[in-house]
């Protein structure tokens, strides 16, 4: 979150921004670990990691569909571009298994949540920067990256209303506004239970990525932070919840007063209906989705194949557009890979021994439900900031479902920063 997407090596191309680049050799050096025997994957199991192997599972018979010439789509571009989606699907399944792996106590997450939050806080400060200065602060990171080049894509500043919404380092406001909600419940899990640093800037930390939810003026940046805290707030210590009754009103009301036009913007905004040109083009893609999913509709054309040259035929719906390039097959893949983390993760908050366990495994449920409704308001795997953070709370999520497990098993709560199988008896 830190370094801009759509910077990359052009030797290599698209698929080398930073992130990519190191998720996917995550994912090298897991699965060499594994093959050598030096670790051992069978005992990490759990929900998330078999959503993940269904949707790589998907997008590998979609792509080898796609280039044994069964599909009918198959061109240079379109191979290009299953590639791209094969890598990314691989780095995401890097960060998701490894998180897993090395996250076994509470205290591992709470270090790893740091880093997280750090880079959000990157974004999210690059942002405010854009909203209020009007000028775009990635630039300087982006002339830091010597050997990386532009590789296009970057909307950073859109009007809307009386407003400018800003992206940040992410690739549009759509992607940074669902992004901020997602690391909402992990950064209140951690500004209420970090006992390094201090909790005021904890706190500030919270409020940032609020305001730079707020900072997008984005329809699914609101849906996505009223998902979060519904799911969160019921899992906050009964002191907190009290509390949250009346910062969250107080402090909507102070994001309103502070930023004049927001509310107008937004009202108008939620409430436009058909009168607004962004639903109306999202909703006239279901006929055209409707056939060309009947044309092909077990493995679709190919992974990421759909290259429309009418900017008016872009699928602004995940589900829609894994639906027409991979099939029935592939969007089973994807609904498993967004929602069953999420469900796993809020089974662990409801079975969780200790408050700090359960706000974490909360935190994992309320990420993956907010990319589970997002995804249905823009096509989330688009974008490799999205893309690259969701399989965090995947992984965080299966780390939560095994810290449970483990207190099931034994019958008693995992310490803090002790390892499960450390335990007495274990």
């Amino acid at each position: 979150m830190a370094f801009p997407p759509y910077m990359v090596l052009q030797p290599v191309g698209a698929s080398s921004s930073l992130a990519q680049m190191l998720a996917l050799g995550l994912f090298g050096l897991w699965a060499l670990s594994s093959i050598l025997g030096l670790h051992d994957p069978v005992a990490f199991r759990h929900p998330g990691r078999a959503a993940v192997l269904a949707l790589l599972l998907a997008s590998c018979l979609s792509y080898a569909h796609l280039f044994a010439g069964l599909s009918g789509a198959s061109t240079t571009a379109g191979r290009a571009a299953a590639d791209r989606w094969m890598l990314l699907i691989f780095a995401a399944a890097g960060i998701a298994f490894v998180t897993t792996d090395c996250v076994k106590t509470v205290k591992d997450a709470m270090v790893v949540v740091r880093w997280v939050i750090a880079g959000g806080a990157v974004c999210s400060t690059a942002a405010l920067i854009q909203f209020t200065t009007h000028t775009n602060p990635v630039e300087w990171i982006s002339g830091l990256m010597v050997g990386f080049v532009d590789n296009g894509g970057s909307n950073a500043f859109q009007a809307r209303g009386a407003l400018m919404r800003v992206a940040g380092t992410t690739l549009h406001p759509i992607e940074l506004g669902v992004v901020s909600a997602m690391l909402l419940p992990v950064a209140i899990w951690r500004a209420l239970y970090d006992k390094q640093g201090r909790k005021p800037v904890h706190w500030a930390l919270v409020g940032l990525f609020v305001l730079a939810n707020a900072l997008t003026v984005s329809r699914s940046g609101l849906l996505a932070i009223v998902v979060a805290l519904a799911v969160t707030v019921p899992f906050l210590p009964r002191l907190a919840r009290k509390w949250a009754t009346v910062v969250v009103p107080l402090g909507a009301a102070g994001l309103f007063i502070a930023v004049p036009g927001l509310i107008s913007t937004l009202v108008n905004a939620a409430t436009a209906g058909s009168t607004d040109a962004s639903i109306t083009y999202r909703t006239e893609d279901y006929p055209l989705a409707l056939r060309l999913v009947a044309d092909r509709p077990w493995l679709g054309a190919g992974p990421r194949t759909w290259i429309p040259t009418n900017a008016l035929d872009i699928f602004d719906n995940e589900y829609l557009l894994t639906a027409v390039t991979m099939g029935v097959v592939g969007l089973g893949g994807l609904i498993a890979y967004l929602l069953v983390p999420a469900l796993a993760a809020l089974t662990a908050a409801r079975n969780a021994e200790g408050a700090e366990l359960k706000l974490l495994a909360a935190s994992a449920a309320a990420a993956g439900l907010v990319a589970t409704v997002a995804s249905g308001t823009f096509d989330s795997m688009s974008f490799p900031v999205f893309a690259l953070i969701y399989p965090f709370f995947v992984g965080l999520s299966g780390a939560s479902w095994l810290m449970v497990k483990s207190q099931k098993e034994h019958g008693l709560a995992v310490p803090l920063g002790i390892s499960p199988d450390r335990q007495p008896g274990g």
